[in-house]
């Protein structure tokens, strides 16, 4: 059966993180980079939760991009990095065994630029046997053209695109398994956005939850 006709699960799947440095995050235009780095470290505090094996990568890392996101470090403290100096992940040996070392065939793929370093590793993956999920909201590029290009170029190569809360809700899949649930709404609360907000809204004024905040909601009242 066609991969196309199957939904994955957080026990089939691995999640990689291609280049989040600050050089990198510099020539993003396709999307507000505040958003970026919140959808990024949303999807990777999902996949800690669900124990998904993630893969960290970034390239020349002292010579030119910086350090990965600190906030995204934070998530996988003490896990090792994949240091590049390949455009292409795929090209790298460290980083073709860190894959193969996840056990997984299910990849979904963040990372900057959508243009290149996903792009390239991406088709690259697809013919070596990888089915490819590319979460778009965890990728920048270097202009919102250049985003949709590379999309169209993954797509017509095989992948399927994804957003970060696509993927967690395809891990979830349904809300009776109660294992991860309390955790996730946490997440969600804090990098969901809007949904966040709803999520939030249901607890405290329907469930009647205290609120998260630190200090009591005071109406002020019309004298």
């Amino acid at each position: 059966m066609s991969h196309y006709h199957k939904l994955y699960t957080a026990a089939d799947t691995a999640v990689v993180f291609i280049d989040h440095q600050p050089q990198m995050t510099f020539g993003v235009a396709n999307i507000d980079r505040a958003t970026l780095i919140n959808n990024v470290v949303f999807l990777a505090k999902v996949a800690k939760e669900f124990g998904v094996p993630a893969v960290l990568t970034g390239v020349e890392t002292e010579g030119f991009s910086g350090y990965l996101w600190p906030q995204l470090l934070d998530v996988f403290p003490g896990q090792p990095i994949v240091e590049r100096s390949s455009m292409n992940a795929w090209d790298d040996v460290g980083f073709r065994k860190a894959i193969e070392a996840t056990g997984k065939k299910n990849v979904l793929l963040t990372g900057l630029w959508t243009e290149v370093c996903v792009a390239w590793p991406c088709i690259e993956m697809i013919a070596a046997g990888y089915n490819i999920y590319v979460v778009e909201d965890c990728c920048g590029a270097t202009s919102l053209v250049a985003h949709d290009a590379a999309l169209s170029r993954m797509v017509q190569a095989g992948a399927i695109r994804l957003t970060a809360i696509a993927a967690l809700l395809e891990w979830q899949r349904d809300w009776a398994r109660k294992e991860h649930y309390s955790p996730l709404m946490e997440i969600i609360k804090e990098h969901g956005g809007a949904y966040g907000a709803g999520v939030e809204y249901a607890y405290t004024m329907v469930h009647k939850a205290p609120q998260s905040a630190q200090t009591p909601h005071v109406v002020a009242k019309a004298n």
